[in-house]
């Protein structure tokens, strides 16, 4: 098990390496054109930046002079600038850290505001079991580049609080770190205010109230309790952070590392783009890494045999009312835009006010952004949709080996989407696969990780198994048995996923990793409006309410399925869908 995780965090490095290799467009005409633009791109002239760069040496030559060049502290020089890559990529570094610690204080400040309430309850035994609020869930829910996009409009621009752009001292720092802490906190205290209920109803709490121990002890003994079950999720919340920068540092113009790489990727600045790429891998597996030491350092055995017992809140009912008004509103807004032209110009309008002509206003061009909003959203879910089908299957046939598959899993599940999108923006370019293709390298790994859960399950049967057929082997019953009954609660899994998915989608175009104008997709349209927030906010905060409110959807939609899912009547294994907010932050880790 070592020597394949070993193996594949080697793999990806070495591809980091030979990005200038694995790169279809020509690095020889990006550097010419970034030198002399007015230079015709001849042959000759672009042979002679090959041999400068040494590209044709091959892959193993430029594997070995950048393995070389990192040993000695030295990542090359800049494509673009002709600047060293090594204090760039470190003093960008140096600040993306400062904002990640700022980000994780707020995380913390919201993390204890949502559990307050249980916490409250449990320490004065008024304690009911209910969840907890469905606002922390649709901002658990929510892409950083969302929330740090009506954070940006609203409170830095309209209200004028804050500032909203630039990196030049303590103020500048508040908006940034809220955009990635409100989310991030919120997905742990929904954590926590899960297992909190779970603490307070064990035998020693009861014994310990039993006894007239102070309502505070008892409760600081209950988040000690909840230790073990946020541990392993707490590598994945720094990787949330890692990959939510990038986004959040374009927003802000913060000179970070998330900034740093996303322009060398879509400048396809290589030598910046591996230096990075790799930082941001690095820091993403150390967090990983220093979470499961903390985990079996605080916890020990009782974690790696199972004797800890899990901790969770009992399945509320799901209120079946929610997602049919999440999915009505949604379905209403895309069909009164769809009869609308997206792409019709008028200049007469430009960033015209909501009205009963243009329900949601115009654009900087002119252009009516229901009509927009409403085509992407076909655009963006019908894409999310091919990308749902093709993890599925992946995720099901990876899910059967999970010899295989099951160190892979943590490996992609380590690694934020965007990482995978500037990988492959660095290989392919930016263009409409590219957050296809990223989102997919990452999506299947839960659904893998769910159907191996449920072969692992065996439940127990009404009846005795049937004898094995004569001649059957191991590769036929698996093909006959196991398969169909993982593929149902597999399937309702990823169908609950596919908001996220399409969150996913808009997350990437909103950095210009996808689609490029006039397309309509989502993400692409906050981008295109937000330079207009502060003359016509509508632009941007229309787009952001409904993505906000597919957010919601997969909030709700995820309660719902976790609330009809024990079926043991039916033979159904009982392993319940993982709560949405988490699969959400898991995709849409741009953010």
């Amino acid at each position: 098990m070592l020597l394949w995780r070993a193996g594949i965090a080697a793999a990806l490095v070495c591809a980091i390496g030979v990005l200038p290799w694995l790169s279809r467009t020509d690095p020889a005409l990006t550097v010419l054109k970034s030198r002399s633009a007015d230079r015709d791109p001849t042959p000759e002239v672009l042979a002679d930046i090959r041999a400068q760069l040494g590209l044709d040496a091959g892959p193993f030559r430029l594997l070995g002079d950048w393995l070389d060049g990192l040993w000695r502290g030295d990542a090359g020089r800049s494509w673009i600038s002709g600047s060293e890559v090594t204090p760039a990529v470190l003093q960008a570094l140096g600040v993306s850290l400062l904002l990640m610690a700022v980000a994780l204080v707020v995380a913390a400040v919201t993390a204890a505001l949502i559990c307050a309430r249980t916490l409250w309850l449990g320490a004065h035994r008024r304690l009911d079991g209910r969840a907890g609020g469905s606002g922390s869930a649709v901002l658990a829910a929510l892409p950083e580049f969302l929330t740090a996009s009506v954070l940006a409009t609203v409170v830095g621009v309209q209200l004028g609080w804050l500032p909203a752009l630039g990196w030049y001292g303590p103020q500048w720092t508040i908006l940034p770190a809220l955009a990635l802490g409100l989310p991030a906190g919120a997905v742990l205290g929904r954590l926590l205010d899960d297992l909190l209920p779970g603490a307070f109803a064990e035998p020693w709490a009861l014994a310990a109230t039993a006894r007239g121990l102070p309502g505070r002890t008892v409760a600081r003994q209950a988040l000690r309790r909840c230790l073990p079950g946020l541990l392993p999720n707490t590598g994945l919340f720094v990787v949330g952070l890692t990959g939510g920068s990038v986004t959040v540092e374009q927003i802000f113009d913060i000179p970070g590392l998330g900034r740093t790489t996303l322009q060398a990727a879509l400048a396809q600045d290589l030598p910046v783009l591996q230096a990075g790429t790799l930082a941001l891998v690095l820091l993403a597996a150390a967090a990983t890494g220093v979470a499961h030491l903390l985990a079996r350092l605080l916890i020990g055995p009782a974690l790696r045999d199972g004797a800890l017992p899990s901790l969770h809140r009992p399945t509320p009912p799901a209120r079946r009312s929610l997602p049919f008004a999440h999915g009505g509103l949604l379905v209403g807004v895309v069909a009164l835009g769809l009869p609308r032209d997206p792409l019709a110009l008028n200049t007469t309008e430009r960033l015209a006010a909501p009205s009963p002509r243009h329900p949601f206003g115009t654009d900087a061009l002119g252009r009516d952004i229901l009509a927009r909003v409403a085509h992407g959203a076909l655009d963006t879910l019908l894409l999310a949709g091919a990308i749902t089908a093709v993890t599925l299957l992946t995720g099901v046939a990876l899910g059967l080996l999970p010899r295989v598959s099951g160190t892979l899993v943590d490996t992609v599940t380590a690694l934020p989407p965007v990482l995978v999108a500037l990988l492959v923006t660095a290989v392919v370019g930016s263009g409409t696969t590219t957050p296809a293709l990223a989102v997919a390298a990452v999506a299947w790994a839960p659904l893998a990780a769910h159907t191996s859960a449920l072969l692992r399950r065996n439940p127990p049967a009404p009846h005795p198994p049937p004898p094995r057929p004569r001649g059957a082997g191991p590769w036929s019953l698996l093909r006959h048995d196991r398969p169909p009954a993982a593929v149902p609660p597999v399937t309702r899994h990823a169908l609950l996923r596919l908001p996220g998915v399409a969150l996913a989608l808009a997350s990437l175009a909103f950095l210009g990793l996808g689609a490029q104008p006039p397309s309509p997709q989502w993400g692409l349209l906050l981008a295109e409006n937000q330079p207009y927030a502060e003359r016509a906010p509508w632009a941007v905060l229309t787009p952001a309410a409904v993505l906000a409110l597919l957010g919601a959807l997969a909030v709700t939609a995820a309660g719902e399925g976790r609330g009809g899912r024990r079926r043991r009547d039916r033979g159904e294994p009982d392993v319940p869908v993982p709560e949405q907010p988490a699969p959400a932050k898991e995709l849409v880790r741009t953010g």
